[in-house]
C-alpha cells in the first residue's frame, strides 16, 4: 500500500488526503444511508401520515430528481475544469453540508405533506451536486493502489456506526445525530472556503500525477462513456442496488426477523452485524485490488442470491420463534462487499477529464436511481400486502437473473471485441 510507504517516509501531506477523503466520505454514506433513506420513510409515514404507496411515490420523486441534479453537475464540473480544482470542490461542498444542515435540523418539523414535497425537492438538490463533488475526491486524494482498502474503510465505518446508533429509526433521533455531525464540518469548509493553505494547496496538484489521475481500467485506452466499458457496470451496479434495497426494508419491517437484523434491541445482535460489516467490507477491498472487478459482481450476486433464498426457506420451513443469525449474517456480507465496490470502482473508470460525468451517472443511476426506486416499489408492495415470502421470491429471481446475465455481458463484449480485431480489456 502506498499509505505504508507515506507512513514510513513520513509523507504527512498526503496522508491528510487519505483522513479527509474517509471522513468526508463516510459521513456523507452514513447520512444517506440512514437519515435520507429510512429517516424520510419514518417521516412520511410515522410523523405526517402518509399511506406507504404515497412515500413510495415521494421517493421516486427524490430519486428521478437527484439523478437530474448529478448528472448536470457532473457534466458542468468536467466543462468547467472544476473537477480538479480543489478549492472549487471545496466550497461547493461547503454549500452541500449547509444546506443539508438546514435541512436537517428541520425535518422533525415538516408537519404537511405540501412541506414533505418541498423538503424532498430541496434535499435531492443537495444529494444531487454533492455525488460528484465527493466521488471526484478519490482522484484528488487516494492514489490507484489503495483504493480498494480505502474504499472498503469508508464502507465498513460507515455500515459499523448505522448499525449501531440510533438504536430507532425516528427522523428526530436520525436529525439530532446528523445535526452535530455536520456543525463542526460546516466550519471547517467554511474556514477553507475562503483562505487559502499550503496543505490544501499540495493536495490540489496530486491528480497532476499518473498514479492518481487515471483510472485503474483506463489504461491504456480511457473509458469512454458510451462505451460497453461503462454501461456495462453501471447496469450491473443498478442491479446490485436494486436487489439489496427491495429485499432489506421488507426484511427490517417483518416483525419475525427484527430481533435478528438492523433494528434488533440486543445490542449483542447489533455488534454482530456491525463487525460483520467490516469484515466483510476488508474482504471486498483485497478482492478489488487483486482482482478483475468481475468476480466481485459474482460474489456480490451470489450472496444476494443465496441469503434471499435462505429467508425464503426459512419463512416456509423455519422452526421456532428466533431466526438463525445465518440469515443476516450473509446479506451483510453481500452489502458490505457491493458497497466497497461502488466507492472505489466510479473513479477507476474515470479520467480528470470524465470523473465528473462518471461518478454522477455511476452513482446518480446505479446508486440512487436504483435505491430509491426499489424503495419506492418495497413501499408499495407492503402496502397492497404482498406476502413477504412472495416479495422476497421475486427479489431473489432477480439476484438470479443478474448471475446468469453476467457471464452473457461478458461473453457478448468479448465477441464484439473479437469481431472489431481487438483485445478484451
Amino acid at each position: 500500500m502506498k499509505l505504508v510507504e507515506y507512513v514510513r517516509e513520513g509523507q504527512w501531506i498526503p496522508l491528510t488526503g487519505y483522513l479527509f477523503y474517509v471522513a468526508a466520505l463516510t459521513a456523507g454514506y452514513y447520512y444517506n444511508l440512514t437519515f435520507v433513506q429510512l429517516g424520510l420513510t419514518d417521516l412520511g409515514t410515522r410523523e405526517i401520515g402518509l399511506p406507504a404507496e404515497d412515500v413510495s411515490v415521494v421517493m421516486a420523486v427524490l430519486a428521478f430528481l437527484t439523478l437530474v441534479v448529478a448528472v448536470v453537475s457532473g457534466i458542468t464540473m468536467d466543462k468547467k475544469g472544476w473537477s480538479t480544482d480543489l478549492y472549487v470542490k471545496f466550497r461547493l461542498l461547503f454549500f452541500i453540508i449547509l444546506v443539508q444542515l438546514i435541512l436537517t435540523v428541520a425535518a422533525p418539523f415538516v408537519s404537511s405533506v405540501e412541506a414533505f414535497v418541498g423538503w424532498v425537492v430541496v434535499c435531492s438538490m443537495a444529494l444531487g451536486l454533492g455525488i460528484p463533488v465527493t466521488f471526484s475526491f478519490m482522484l484528488d486524494f487516494i492514489p490507484i493502489r489503495d483504493r480498494g482498502y480505502v474504499a472498503a474503510t469508508v464502507a465498513g465505518l460507515s455500515f459499523f456506526a448505522a448499525a449501531l446508533y440510533p438504536v430507532e429509526w425516528r427522523i428526530d433521533e436520525f436529525s439530532l445525530v446528523m445535526s452535530v455531525l455536520m456543525v463542526p464540518a460546516v466550519l471547517i469548509l467554511g474556514v477553507i472556503s475562503v483562505k487559502r493553505f499550503a496543505v490544501i494547496d499540495a493536495l490540489a496538484g496530486q491528480h497532476e500525477r499518473d498514479t492518481f489521475g487515471i483510472g485503474r481500467f483506463c489504461r491504456p485506452t480511457p473509458v469512454r462513456t458510451l462505451s460497453l466499458a461503462f454501461i456495462g457496470p453501471v447496469v450491473l451496479m443498478f442491479g446490485v442496488f436494486f436487489i439489496d434495497s427491495l429485499g432489506f426494508l421488507r426484511i427490517i419491517e417483518e416483525p419475525l426477523y427484527i430481533y435478528t437484523s438492523w433494528q434488533s434491541p440486543d445490542m449483542g445482535v447489533r455488534l454482530f452485524i456491525a463487525v460483520l460489516h467490516v469484515v466483510g467490507a476488508l474482504a471486498a477491498g483485497v478482492l478489488y485490488t487483486n482482482f478483475n472487478r468481475n468476480w466481485v459482481f459474482f460474489w456480490v450476486f451470489g450472496l444476494f442470491a443465496f441469503t434471499h433464498l435462505l429467508y425464503v426457506f426459512d419463512i416456509r420451513f423455519g422452526v421456532g420463534d428466533t431466526p438463525a443469525l445465518i440469515l443476516p449474517m450473509f446479506y451483510v456480507l453481500a452489502v458490505s462487499f457491493y458497497t466497497t465496490l461502488n466507492f472505489a470502482l466510479w473513479p477507476d473508470l474515470s479520467t480528470t477529464e470524465t470523473i465528473g460525468t462518471h461518478t454522477a451517472l455511476g452513482v446518480g443511476i446505479a446508486g440512487w436511481l436504483a435505491t430509491f426506486l426499489s424503495t419506492s416499489l418495497a413501499l408499495y408492495s407492503e402496502g397492497i400486502g404482498l406476502p413477504f415470502g412472495t416479495h422476497l421470491t421475486y427479489v431473489n429471481a432477480l439476484s438470479l437473473l443478474f448471475i446468469v446475465g453476467l457471464p452473457v455481458l461478458l461473453y457478448g463484449h468479448r465477441m464484439v471485441v473479437l469481431a472489431r480485431g481487438g483485445t478484451a480489456s
